[in-house]
């Protein structure tokens, strides 16, 4: 029997995000736009998602002038993400 793969997840830019996320502190919303390949609209939509949910944070600050936004992916985020690999795995596996 299949577990559901976790549909939040399952949005290619959200996993790719997560994917990113899951092996650093934290990330830029310009690294995470530039490695993403994605546009600033559709990537702090699904930013915001993925907050909503509890699976990142996300913090508004300043760098010298200009304004800053960083990402970290939360415990529960991360519980999430390997939940989603290894549901991922049973797939496959089958």
């Amino acid at each position: 029997m299949f577990k559901e793969l976790d549909p939040l997840l399952h949005s290619q830019l959200r996993l790719g995000v997560m994917s990113l996320l899951i092996s650093m502190e934290a990330a830029e919303f310009t690294f995470l736009k530039e490695k993403t390949n994605s546009t600033a609209g559709n990537l702090s939509v699904q930013l915001d998602k993925l907050s909503e949910a509890g699976y990142i944070t996300i913090e508004k600050s300043f760098k010298g002038k200009k304004p800053l936004t960083t990402c970290k992916i939360t415990r529960k985020g991360i519980k999430a993400f390997e939940e989603y690999v290894n549901n991922l795995k049973d797939y496959i596996k089958k």
